[in-house]
């Protein structure tokens, strides 16, 4: 324990001397209008093949650098500085651990900021196609109690079940984790409602693909903009048993107000992440806003297994641009009316 407070301390000190070196010297913290939230590059942060950051970086010219000692990757500026992108690294180790790091980070005055988590990740067919964008109410998280398939009795639709519960689809009396994360639905319906009419990216390919989807009318369907709920697991999870428990488990949490529409990996720990950072007094939680683009399915379509879905290649598809594209509707109207949204976070249906 005293070794991972000294290191704790040692980031913080670190951070604090980037920031004086880096022609800010021992002014004041900046203060961010908005931080754009991504998880993953595939290469150079400009350039080169797409990933969460790269058309943010280059579309919202974000041209300065920044070490991030306390990270995994430099974060990304403007050169109004009100606007600031973190890649937080995948899986929920490295999110919660970024955000924090990032909050606690003396370089930044965060106390207004509004947070916008833009990722890809796998659409439930029933809600969506790829390439199709979802303003989230709730993140849910998977922490469970599981037993093998092979082992689970013959009634049970799967082997995974709340800890302290006897039987999936159980809630106990008191269950040892809190796996619900409400968001600020008048926030996410704002978003949704400036987004909601936008053509979003589309290819050949994914037009191509969608024909296949016979049986699932939403799959079939153009990219858009939707209301969904993430799902968050450290299990990379693929089929149609899997897709019935993520969704059985959202509503189960949400108390069936929630709907599962896409998974990802590091969701529950950016909130988590920042519901602390609120009790710091470093950030205010109600502002995060969680925008997942379907970049492949969460289970196999007709005529193939869970297997073979899950390891065919994915389609070629737009949604790495398309997280830009909803995205940044919401970081220009925040930023452009700043006078208006620093003292109030507004509200939608």
């Amino acid at each position: 324990m005293v070794r991972g407070l000294k290191c704790l301390l040692m980031l913080m000190i670190l951070a604090g001397g980037c920031g004086m070196s880096w022609a800010q010297g021992a002014g004041a913290p900046i203060k961010i209008k908005v931080v754009v939230v991504t998880t993953f590059e595939v290469g150079a942060d400009t350039g080169d093949q797409p990933g969460e950051l790269q058309y943010w970086v280059e579309r919202e010219k974000l041209t300065e650098t920044l070490p991030f000692p306390g990270g995994v990757h430099p974060l990304r500026m403007n050169a109004a500085h009100d606007v600031l992108a973190v890649l937080t690294g995948m899986t929920i180790a490295n999110a919660g651990s970024s955000i924090v790091a990032l909050g606690l980070d003396p370089r930044f005055d965060l106390t207004h900021a509004y947070w916008l988590v833009s990722g890809i990740a796998g659409v439930d067919p029933e809600d969506g196609t790829i390439g199709t964008a979802a303003w989230a109410n709730y993140v849910v998280n998977d922490v469970n109690r599981q037993v093998d398939a092979s082992e689970k009795p013959t009634a049970w639709p799967y082997g995974l079940f709340v800890i302290g519960a006897k039987a999936p689809n159980e809630m106990p009396a008191h269950p040892m984790t809190d796996n619900l994360y409400p968001l600020n639905a008048g926030l996410a319906g704002w978003a949704y409602g400036l987004t909601k009419d936008m053509k979003m990216p589309d290819n050949a390919a994914m037009a191509a693909d969608r024909k296949r989807w016979v049986g699932f009318p939403e799959a079939t369907k153009v990219p858009g903009v939707i209301r969904g709920d993430s799902f968050t697991s450290d299990s990379y999870w693929h089929g149609k048993v899997m897709t019935d428990y993520a969704n059985d488990w959202v509503k189960l949490w949400s108390k069936g107000k929630g709907n599962f529409a896409m998974a990802n990996m590091e969701d529950s720990a950016i909130a988590e992440g920042l519901l602390r950072l609120e009790r710091m007094g470093r950030v205010d939680s109600k502002r995060l806003m969680v925008l997942r683009v379907g970049s492949n399915y969460t289970m196999q379509g007709p005529g193939k297994t869970a297997v073979q879905s899950v390891t065919s290649p994915y389609i070629a598809s737009t949604a790495f641009e398309g997280c830009w594209v909803a995205g940044s509707v919401v970081v220009h109207e925040l930023t452009g009316h700043w006078d208006t949204y620093e003292g109030t976070i507004p509200e939608g249906k």
